[in-house]
């Protein structure tokens, strides 16, 4: 009888898994085909949750929602178009710099491998990195020039989605407005026992990651850039503001810090070494000092499952998944930890 009873279940096993990859790949297709709408009501959402602190803040000084809500957009949007006038033609300026002068940099790191392959032969040590660094520097050239096309365009491109950008404002207020009705009506779907823990755990997962991720790489990005015009860095303002974004995910900061010491290296290894340690001592400060106390561990999530997330992410929706990955695998496994807690530990 249990014979029967394990070939029953793996029977049904069999049968239900091409059952559920069919029902992802149509619910892969569908977010496709919904794929702007998708991300613009995403981005409106974590826009709202952003800005929702200030107007909570405002709040508390008697202004009502409303009146806290029009303030806090003209503000951000005050501050947008300063930027818009100041650092964002300085950031394409210099990245067109960096594509015209990158050539001269992958010489520059071609002569400086065949210098170190010299110095290595004289003293009879093996040293071998020519052939791949080579091809490496090939690719890695191809890859920046064709960058710069798809990065001057994208700029362009977004800039023309003009009406996209008045939905995600037109969005976003309405969201700050009238999101705690949307968001109750959506906790209904979920038994009453457990609506309050989802919440909690939506807050958790959600809210305070993006406050806080987004503040810390406000801050490594403004750092960074400060210490790179400080010790002289070229393209200190792009490569500052390039961890800056890079660091909105985790592991992104690191990654980020060892492309632009690469790239920086190049044209100069002992400047590049210099930018490595200064970014490594102000990284440092900030994921030692300041990041715990704005980020408090809030994820739980093996290191694993968070590069696991980030893949996915990135393969389903691009930078957007990026940056919602890490936080919704954690709001899954504290989905999961609730529906297995029983309805009396959870009351």
């Amino acid at each position: 009888m249990n014979t029967k009873n394990s070939w029953l279940r793996l029977l049904v096993i069999a049968l239900a898994i091409p059952v559920f990859v069919l029902n992802g790949w149509l619910l892969l297709l569908t977010l496709e085909y919904f794929k702007s709408i998708i991300n613009i009501f995403v981005t409106a959402t974590l826009l709202s949750f952003l800005l929702d602190y200030p107007v909570q803040r405002l709040q508390n000084y008697g202004l009502k929602r409303t009146i806290a809500i029009l303030g806090v957009l003209l503000i951000t949007l005050i501050i947008f178009m300063i930027l818009g006038i100041t650092l964002i033609p300085m950031i394409i300026q210099q990245f067109d710099t960096l594509i015209e002068r990158f050539p001269s940099w992958i010489e520059s790191g071609t002569q400086q491998v065949k210098t170190l392959e010299s110095w290595a032969m004289i003293r009879h040590i093996p040293v071998n990195i020519g052939g791949v660094t080579f091809q490496l520097l090939e690719k890695l050239s191809s890859q920046v020039q064709s960058l710069g096309g798809d990065f001057i365009g994208g700029v362009f491109t977004v800039f023309s989605r003009i009406l996209d950008v008045v939905i995600t404002g037109a969005m976003t207020f309405y969201l700050l407005l009238h999101g705690d009705q949307l968001w109750d009506d959506l906790y209904k779907l979920f038994p009453a026992r457990i609506r309050t823990p989802i919440r909690l755990a939506l807050k958790k997962n959600f809210k305070n990651y993006f406050i806080g991720q987004a503040s810390v790489a406000t801050l490594i990005g403004t750092l960074m850039t400060l210490a790179f015009v400080i010790i002289q860095v070229p393209f200190g303002l792009l490569f500052g503001m390039v961890i800056g974004v890079m660091a909105l995910f985790p592991f992104g900061a690191s990654l980020g810090i060892g492309l632009i010491c690469f790239l920086v290296a190049l044209n100069s290894i002992w400047l590049g070494v210099k930018v490595l340690i200064t970014a490594i001592i102000v990284d440092q400060i900030i994921e030692n000092g300041i990041a715990p106390r704005l980020l408090g561990g809030f994820t739980g999530l093996n290191p694993v499952l968070i590069l696991l997330s980030l893949l996915i992410g990135a393969r389903i929706a691009g930078f957007l998944g990026l940056i919602i990955a890490v936080p919704l695998a954690s709001f899954l496994k504290s989905l999961i930890t609730i529906l297995q807690t029983p309805a009396s530990e959870s009351i």
